[in-house]
Parts: C-alpha cells; sequence; structure tokens
C-alpha cells in the first residue's frame, strides 16, 4: 500500500480551474475554506433560500446557485447527503455537465449502487477525509491535516488521479497522508464501520451496559459515567496507539478483565450478524432500504431518533452534561457553515 504526501502532489492541477462545492455543512465548508486559502478559485453552490448563503459569503465565499455554480465549474465536488445528490444531480448538475468536467464525491454510496452515473468523457474521484469536516477545517488552519482516501472511478483526461492528489492537497490530506483505493471499497467498509461499531454497535453496547446497571438497582448517574462518559477516555486511547496503548494505560485489572470477558459480549452469534450486515451492504440491500425509508418520509427514523431522545441514559447524560462547563466552549473558526 502506498501512502502519498505532500511531494507526491502538485496543486497545479486544480489551480486555475473553477471549483464549484456543493453543500456548505460539515465537509462542504471545511473543503470551501481550506482550497480557497489553497489558492484555488472557490465557489459554493447552494440552493435559493439556504440558511447557508449568508454564513458562506460572510466567510468570504463566492455563492451561486447549484445550476449556476455547475454550469460555471470544472470541479463539481458534492458535498450534499447521500439520500439527496441524485435528485439534485438529475435536475441541477446533469444538464450543465461539459465534456471535460470532473465530477468529485467525498463518500462513493451515489457512485457505487448507480444512483448517479456520469457521463463517460467526465472524470469521476473520490477525496474521502477520515474525519468530520470540523477537523478538516481545524488541522488545516493548525498547518497539520488528516488522512484521505483518494478513488478514480472514470478517467477520460488521463489525469483523474492527479487531479484527486491535488485536491487532497490543498485541503491538507497529503500532510497526514493519502491512501488510493476504490468507491467498491469505501463505500462498504465505510458503511459496515457505521453500522456494525460505530454508531450501530457502540450505541447498543452502550445502553445496554447502562441498562444492565440501572435494573440491578445502581445508580442511573454511575451507570452513565461507566458505560457512557469513560468511553471516550478509551476511544482516544485507541486512537492514539491502539488496543495495546489502551491496555497499557488501564489498570492491570481493567485489562484482564476486559480481556477475559470481551469476547464473552462479542460472541460467534455477534460475528454472524456481522456478516450478515455486511452482505446487506455488499448486495445492495441495505442502500435500496435506506434510499426507499427517505422516499416514504422516514417513519421508521423518526421513530428510532423517538425513543432515543426518551431513553434513560440521554435525560441523565443531559443533567450531568450540564454541570461540565468544558463541554460547551465554543470555537469559532469550527462553526463556520454549521
Amino acid at each position: 500500500m502506498k501512502v502519498y504526501y505532500d511531494n507526491d502532489a502538485s496543486l497545479d492541477f486544480i489551480l486555475g480551474k473553477n471549483i464549484a462545492v456543493l453543500g456548505f455543512g460539515s465537509q462542504g465548508h471545511a473543503h470551501a475554506l481550506n482550497l480557497k486559502e489553497s489558492g484555488c478559485k472557490v465557489c459554493v453552490g447552494l440552493r435559493k433560500g439556504s440558511d447557508r448563503w449568508a454564513k458562506a459569503e460572510a466567510a468570504g465565499l463566492t455563492v451561486k446557485t447549484v445550476p449556476e455554480a455547475s454550469e460555471w465549474a470544472d470541479i463539481i465536488m458534492i458535498l450534499l447527503p447521500d439520500q439527496n445528490q441524485k435528485a439534485v444531480y438529475d435536475a441541477d448538475i446533469a444538464p450543465h455537465l461539459k465534456s471535460g468536467n470532473t465530477l468529485a464525491f467525498a463518500h462513493g454510496f451515489n457512485i457505487h449502487y448507480n444512483q448517479i452515473v456520469p457521463p463517460k468523457d467526465v472524470n469521476v474521484m473520490m477525496i474521502a477525509p477520515k474525519s468530520p469536516g470540523h477537523l478538516v477545517r481545524r488541522t488545516y488552519l493548525e498547518g497539520t491535516g488528516v488522512p484521505c482516501l483518494i478513488a478514480v472511478h472514470q478517467d477520460p483526461s488521463g489525469q483523474t488521479k492527479d487531479l484527486a492528489l491535488a485536491w487532497a492537497k490543498g485541503i491538507g490530506g497529503t500532510k497526514a497522508g493519502v491512501i488510493e483505493t476504490n468507491f467498491k471499497n469505501e463505500t462498504e467498509t465505510d458503511l459496515f464501520g457505521e453500522q456494525a461499531v460505530l454508531c450501530g454497535g457502540s450505541a447498543e453496547l452502550i445502553k445496554a451496559g447502562f441498562e444492565t446497571l440501572v435494573d440491578a438497582g445502581y445508580p442511573p448517574e454511575l451507570a452513565y459515567f461507566e458505560c457512557m462518559h469513560e468511553m471516550k477516555l478509551i476511544v482516544d486511547l485507541y486512537y492514539e496507539g491502539g488496543l495495546s496503548r489502551m491496555n497499557y494505560s488501564v489498570s492491570d485489572t481493567a485489562e484482564y478483565g476486559g480481556m477475559t470477558r470481551g469476547s464473552r459480549l462479542i460472541t460467534a452469534e455477534t460475528r454472524k450478524e456481522m456478516k450478515k450486515i455486511l452482505s446487506e451492504i455488499q448486495s445492495g440491500q441495505f442502500a435500496n432500504e435506506w434510499l426507499t425509508e427517505y422516499k416514504n418520509g422516514q417513519p421508521l427514523m423518526e421513530k428510532l431518533r423517538k425513543e432515543n431522545r426518551e431513553h434513560q441514559i440521554e435525560t441523565v447524560g443531559a443533567k450531568l452534561r450540564s454541570m461540565m462547563s468544558w463541554l460547551f466552549k465554543k470555537n469559532s473558526k469550527e462553526e463556520v457553515g454549521v
């Protein structure tokens, strides 16, 4: 596996080109501002009436409607929610694409599942920072960056990989390292990680631990601290040095207890279900399910959101977090584009 750094990429491939960043959320504001400050000619594409229009202009960026930005641009980065991209592409982007243009994505969902099928004379690339957009922005301002993945789906120009590396350099990614992949692998591993570990698995584990302690008669405040609050401390250790760093840093009691009991929770049955989740992602079943859910008005999503909001861990946590003044310190630089 080759990792690309600053010396492997040249901004010359995108300097002088018209770059449109569609969307001004977490990733959108970071890409647009970082590229602008790297010397690129950037505009932000938003729908008429967007409440982020004024925020983008206040940040010093030119703002156009999505059709205007798509007509103007040589490179179009689509940083809209997965479920919205096809409709916007069909109505506002595709009619304005010209031979030699480049379409860019930060996640492979719509390309991999054939929601968006670009014309063959258009470059298609992906630059996916492996962090939230606010960290992409913050690290750039600090003179560093976050690791990125790049991928090329179509390359009629013969320069799409160079364009992707240039974009990654423009947002700071080549300072941390850039790895080349493909749209399929990025999409499937990203969805699996979210569902089985990062968002789905971890949330259910936390809630189950909290409920077990509360049902056994322990104060919910103690259960919250043990199962939710301290999770960040452990994850930070994973982030800094992997499993070994975590085990080195905790007590011998915690290390032994964790290593001897963890496998009793993540059993063969759990691993079987993980494989089932992965197969649903690979087959496109999950993508179809999610897009249908969205088109139907998200009834299941809203039901699950309500259940989460009303869970005891949320009410107890809100009370405890209100005592943690450091959680409410705001960084104005990170708030741009929220």
